[in-house]
Parts: C-alpha cells; structure tokens; sequence
C-alpha cells in the first residue's frame, strides 16, 4: 500500500456507496460524505479504490513504470502489426485472385466456346508406295501419316514422357508453379518461358494456338489444356501430341520424323532413335540429328537416362543404348523419287477428287528401276556434264502396257523441282521420225520402198542429212537405220505433215504438233512422257497406251477409294504395218544409230533423235518387256557441244536397259517382223492412193483406215467426250 501512495496518490475509505444514492434494502451503507451508495452485487469497491488498483501507467517520456507493463504492450503493438499485416495481406490475396479471375476470364473469352470446341482436323497424308509395298515418300502438310499408341514399341511414347512431363499421368494438365514462372517473367519483359509446360499444354498450343510466348497464350494455353484433360483420356492426349508435334525439317508426328532422320517407321525404332526424337522436340532446328549430330546425341543420352530412372527401360537397356547411339543414314543420290511422287500428286486429284484423311497410294514405281536409272543418268552427267555442256537429264520407262516403272525428272531434286520427264517440252529431232515411217506405212510403202538420199529443196527448206553426206536410192528401212534427213523429208511431202499430226495423236502425243514439213525432223516440242507412250504401242502389239502411275488408293480404315481396272482401248496400228516399223526398229539397233547399245538375246527396236545446234538429244527405245526415253539438254535450251543422240543419251538408255533386262526370260516382240512382201516402191505414195486420199491396200492385210469424223476419237473414247 505504501507503494501506492508513494506515487502521489490519496487514498480514501471505502465503503461500497456512491454519493447521491440511496439504497433500497437494509444493507445500506455511508460514504464519508454521507451519501448513499447502491450496493452492486458481487464484490463492489469505491470508485477510489478502484482507481487504486489500475496498473500504474508508464511514463514513455521518464521511462519509468515497471518492466512487466511494457513487455504487456510490446505484444499488444507487435500483435497488433501481425494482424495487420494478416488483414492486408487477405486483402491483397483477394483483389490478386479477382484480378486473375477477371484476366483468365477475359482472354477465355476469346477462345471458342468450350461446348464448341473440338479438335482440329490433322491435315491428310498420303502416303505413296511403291509397286512392292515399300515407301516413297509422303505428301502432305504433315510429312508423314497418323499413327497410334499400339503401332509403336512402348519405350517411344515413354521417352516423351520422360524427358518432356515426367508427371504427365499424375496431373490434372496444367503445372501452376510452371505457368506462375511464365507469367512474372513475362511481366518482367522477358518473355514466356520454355519448359514450365505439360504435355498436355504443349498440345494445346499445337492445336489451338500461335507460338507466340506471351502471358496471354499460356493463359488460353492452360485453359485448353484443361478442356483436353476433360475431354480425353491420357493415353488419346499422348497419341495425340505424337501426331501433332513438330520434329523439324518438315516433320509434323513421330512417323513423319523417323523417315524423315532414319528412313524407317516409328514403328520400327530402337531405344536409341526413340531417345533422339524424344529429345528433338526441345529445339527441333538446333538439335537436329542431320545438322548437329553431337548435340542430337547428348540430348538423347539424358532422355535415356531419364528413361532409366523412371523406370521406363531397365538399366541394362539403357547402358546397350548409351553406347550404340542412334545413327542418321545419309541420304544418297538425287531425291529421284520425289519427281514420281510428285506426278502421282498431279494425277490424283482425277481419281479420287478432295483428300480428306490419310490415304495411301500404290504406285507402278519398280524401286530397282527407279534406283538404278538415277544412278545411271547422275552419273553420266556427273563425269560428261560439264565436258559436254550438257547439265539436265530425264528418263521415263513404262511397261508396254502404260505402267510408269521409273520416272526421272532432273540431275537433282534437292536442287530443282522441275519435271522434265513430264512438264518439259522439247523437240524430238529424229526420233520423231517413226511416226511418219508408220504413215508412209500405212499408206501403202514397205520397209523395202526406195527412195533418193541427195539434197533438195522445198520452198526454200533444204533439209541435209547429219553427215552432210548423201546415199543415193535407198531403201525405207536403211533410211531408218541411219536417219536419213532427206527421205524423211520427201516422205512428209507425200503423206502430207496434217497425216503424221493424226498418227502421232493417235499414238498419244497430246502436245501441240504443228503440220509442217520440218516435223519430219522433230521440230514440234513434246515431253518425255509423251514419247515413252508412243513408242508402247510398238511394244505391245499396236494397242493404245495411256501411261498411268496409280494402281490403287486406299483409306486408314483400310477401304478402297480407288482400284485401276485393266483396260484395253484397242488396236491404234493394225498387223502388218506394225510388223514393218517393227522390222525397221530392230534395224536401228542391230546396224544403225543405236547398235552400241543393243541387249544380247532381246528384240529391240530404237531411234535417236538430235534437235539442231545439239539443244537436245534422245533416245527411245523398247522391248516387249520395257519401252524407255532419255532426254538430254540444257533448261536455258542452250547448245550442248556436238552431244547427239546415239552418244550421252544412247549411253544412258544402254546402261540402264542391260541392267533392267538382267535375269529376265527374253519375251518376242509381239507384233512379228515383216518377211518382206512386194510393193510398188517407185511412185509416190500420193500418185498410188485412190483420189478419194484412201489407203492403198497391201497383200495380206489391209493398212490402217482412220476412222470418219464422226466416229469418236482415242481421247473422246477415253474421257467419254
């Protein structure tokens, strides 16, 4: 108590009253200053009494008071500073979570309504086949077909997994921490970050979205990937990604990158290759296994280690792995392939209109045929080229029947696409010549009919032979044999040019044929494709031949879209003049322009063919097997110095038949040889025909009668004009 008052304080008694109250019951008690105060119930004390038993207040300024109060209100303030703190941060958390809900809500916005939503359509493979089952290549945006989970080994879709979202099957699309990254750094002006994304997410930005790396698309990114993870299982999300996912070079799905790296199927991939692709993904550009192998490599080494330790491959596995890296093959030769494929795109559309999914087409393609000619013509031209000025090249070959075997358009894809074998129109020269030896033919002359090797002149046109050299009389055949200039010429002026323009057509040039007298050497352009054609008909017994390349289109489902039926548009050149042109085409090859180039054991008929001033040289040729055309030039249609046809091309066409016809049971040419009937030889042809200009008949059979106008023609029977 003396502490009390030694602080200045007055105590007073108290006796439980106030002043100015009475009480009102018996226990009644004084103040000292006679008034009564109320009792309270419960122990009461006197407004002194209470003023006594407050703590004592501490003076800040003195610093006095006792220790005990102040550590009392040292925790009073810091309470007071954490739930200040508290409330604010509450405040904050709140306004941060309404800010995010009002953004994410905003660009949600602007997606597709989520009951809307579906996933893109993969654009269509086709994949195109060869003649034995094995691929060509592939068209299409993609680079390769779509596959599924089940096709592949186990370890390739796990790789992935591995290196890419090891907690792929554990959550829910969307990793926070990741995204939460993305976006500060992104507000930091540096960008969206890579490798905070699932999988899932990476296939939402395939499907969906640019890729571009703002907030705003790993905002709609994350949504998406929600969308997916509600809508699809894991293992259609993973199947997914591994058809959408771009590999590189062109290579859109796992299939597309395995032959696109290792020519082979994802299919067929070892742990290694699988590892690699895997690894790819990351920076398709820098880690490409065909342009930095080194890194391609240390990228699959830690996929596979990350494989092993998620259990995905056994240790042991892994080691075999680790030391047989996976090993990108290098790619040989000229892409030849790649002219075939793109000549089937071309023609496909007329089969089977619109691609709306994967198909795959079997070609005609022979892959030995199609090998072999490109190495032959590359070749060739890499060690002549340059010495002969001659830098383009194209070879067709067809089976008689009209089926393209091999089919080079140029020296080297990589380098042009242009495809002479089928766009290139360039004049024949001689070895357009048959087509007016088979009117002449048909007109009533032999092989025997003779007429005068020597210069003359046609309104001003002096045609000279190659040699500059003249025979005198000659025969048809020896004409033939030796392409002989100026009795092709005096053949053209009795058939008349506008005769040999309809049996051109009518062995399926389809090129613009002009009908003057120089045709006879080959003046009119025609393409490659067009003459390999023309010459079938020689092949196979006089019938009409459209070249053809597809002979089946089916769907993934496995349904035929397409089936070629055998078709056979008849006879276009009848028995006996065929057997004559026959007779003079194998004169050609057994002592004329192309004897060096003959197949021992075979019937061959071929001709060869220069244009003037060496701008083109040819040669085609045939058995009852195989019908081939070379073509050699210049694009810019520059002169080649002195190429001719029975040098360059003749040597290519040589090299590849003996090849082609290697193990192959020698076939007769089916249309026979002439046994050499008589025939008027001495008048022209146009003084033998009846006025009416119809075809002199020939013993024993009866030459080609063109059909009357209105008859339907070869390309309205074909077409249904």
């Amino acid at each position: 108590m003396n502490d009390r008052f030694s602080r200045g304080e007055r105590r007073e008694p108290s006796f439980g009253y106030e002043r100015g109250e009475s009480r009102d019951d018996g226990d009644m008690r004084l103040s000292p200053d006679d008034r009564p105060v109320r009792f309270q119930q419960g122990p009461t004390r006197t407004e002194p009494e209470r003023q006594l038993r407050k703590p004592p207040r501490r003076d800040k300024r003195a610093g006095g008071g006792g220790s005990g109060g102040g550590k009392k209100r040292g925790r009073r303030r810091r309470r007071s500073l954490f739930g200040g703190l508290f409330y604010w941060t509450m405040v904050l958390g709140l306004w941060c979570v309404i800010g995010v809900g009002g953004v994410v809500a905003y660009y949600a916005s602007q997606l597709p309504p989520i009951d809307q939503l579906t996933v893109p359509r993969r654009p269509p493979n086709i994949a195109i086949l060869a003649a034995d089952g094995s691929l060509l290549a592939n068209r299409g945006e993609t680079g390769g077909r779509t596959i599924t989970l089940g096709e592949v080994p186990p370890y390739l879709p796990k790789a992935f997994v591995a290196i890419e979202d090891r907690r792929f099957y554990d959550h829910f699309g969307v990793d926070p921490v990741g995204i939460t990254r993305a976006v500060v750094n992104n507000l930091r002006g540096r960008g969206g970050v890579q490798g905070g994304s699932t999988l899932t997410q990476q296939l939402a930005k395939n499907l969906f979205l640019t890729q571009e790396r703002t907030a705003a698309r790993k905002i709609q990114e994350a949504i998406l990937a929600l969308w997916l993870e509600r809508t699809y299982s894991k293992d259609q999300i993973l199947e997914l990604y591994l058809n959408r996912v771009y590999f590189g070079s062109g290579a859109y799905g796992v299939e597309a990158a395995a032959q696109r790296y290792f020519n082979k199927s994802a299919r067929s991939v070892t742990i290694a290759e699988a590892a690699m692709l895997a690894g790819l993904v990351q920076a398709p550009s820098r880690l490409a296994p065909n342009r930095n192998p080194d890194l391609a490599e240390k990228r699959a080494k830690l996929v596979i280690t990350a494989m092993a330790d998620q259990g995905f491959i056994s240790q042991d596995a892994a080691r075999t792995a680790m030391t047989a890296p996976a090993e990108v093959p290098e790619r040989t030769g000229a892409g030849s392939v790649n002219y075939a494929a793109d000549y089937v795109m071309d023609v496909l559309d007329d089969f089977i209109g619109a691609v709306d999914g994967d198909v795959t087409v079997l070609t005609t393609i022979d892959t030995k045929l199609q090998s072999s000619a490109e190495t032959i013509l590359v070749d060739a031209l890499a060690a002549q080229g340059a010495k002969l000025h001659a830098s383009q090249g194209a070879l067709v070959s067809l089976a008689p029947d009209g089926a393209i075997r091999a089919l080079i358009g140029g020296r080297d894809y990589t380098k042009s696409q242009f495809n002479r074998a089928t766009a290139a129109r360039r004049q024949p020269g001689s070895s357009f010549k048959p087509f007016v030896y088979l009117t002449a033919m048909e007109k009533g002359l032999t092989p025997d009919t003779i007429r005068d090797d020597a210069p003359f002149s046609i309104k001003g046109w002096e045609p000279e032979n190659y040699s500059r050299s003249y025979r005198g009389p000659v025969t048809l055949r020896t004409a033939m044999q030796h392409s002989l200039n100026t009795v092709a010429a005096r053949l053209i002026q009795e058939v008349t040019p506008k005769e040999v323009v309809r049996t051109a057509q009518r062995l399926g040039i389809t090129s613009a044929i002009q009908p003057n007298l120089s045709l006879a050497l080959g003046t009119s352009e025609v393409t490659p494709l067009e003459m390999t054609a023309a010459y079938a008909t020689f092949a196979n017994g006089g019938q009409s031949v459209l070249p053809y390349v597809i002979r089946e289109v089916k769907a993934t489902s496995g349904k035929v879209v397409y089936a070629r039926k055998a078709t056979n548009f008849g006879p276009v050149i009848q028995k006996q003049p065929l057997a004559m042109m026959d007779t003079m085409f194998t004169g050609v090859m057994n002592g004329g322009t192309g004897s060096k180039f003959n197949i021992p054991g075979w019937e061959v008929g071929g001709k060869s063919g220069t244009t003037q001033d060496y701008r083109d040289a040819w040669f085609v040729g045939f058995t009852a097997r195989l019908v081939t055309a070379v073509w050699v030039g210049n694009d810019d249609n520059s002169a080649m110095r002195r190429v001719t046809g029975s040098g360059l091309p003749g040597e290519i066409w040589g090299k590849y038949m003996k090849l082609a016809h290697v193990g192959a049971q020698p076939i007769p040419l089916p249309g026979g040889f002439w046994q050499g009937v008589p025939a008027p030889v001495e008048a022209p042809v146009a003084q033998m025909a009846p006025q009416q200009g119809g075809p002199m008949p020939l013993e024993g059979d009866r030459a080609w009668t063109p059909p009357a106008p209105q008859e339907k023609n070869f390309f309205e029977r074909l077409f249904g004009g």
